[in-house]
């Protein structure tokens, strides 16, 4: 069985503080009860968040120092069958090798629909002889690695 859908979202504001994003619900992203399925609610939230992490730098594939997700918390609250979701991300903490972004997704009448909560490890922090060396360091410190393969 072959399953097949189209996804899409558009940044509407973006600050050092804040991202926020919008989706319009459509066919493809509906489970079949007709509302919006978890996956596409959660891939909303996540995508806007590694974009407030990323700044004005734009990901492509193969690039040094993406952002690596290692713990997210989705708390599914209402959904909504027809509309846009917009998506709200901003700090919880903004550190130098993790930090903690919460997106809020709302829907029709700033109805919650998601808080999601992830944890990303910084992968653009400078090294110097594979030495972590963040901005006001005191000292140098081993550096987390984060590797991804397809």
């Amino acid at each position: 069985m072959k399953m097949e859908g189209s996804i899409e979202f558009s940044i509407i504001e973006q600050t050092d503080d804040h991202v926020v994003s919008e989706m319009p619900i459509q066919a493809g992203i509906k489970n079949p009860f007709g509302v919006v399925h978890a996956g596409a609610i959660l891939w909303l939230a996540d995508v806007t968040a590694t974009i407030l992490l990323m700044g004005p730098e734009q990901a492509s594939e193969g690039m040094k120092g993406f952002p690596l997700a290692i713990t997210l918390n989705a708390n599914f609250i209402d959904n909504q069958t027809e509309g846009v979701l917009r998506a709200v991300s901003s700090f919880v903490k903004r550190g130098h090798t993790v930090s903690v972004v919460r997106t809020l997704v709302h829907g029709a009448n700033e109805k919650l629909i998601a808080d999601v909560t992830v944890n990303h490890v910084e992968g653009r922090t400078p090294r110097v002889n594979g030495i972590c060396v963040p901005k006001q360091s005191h000292g140098p410190k081993p550096c987390m690695t984060a590797t991804w393969s397809p």
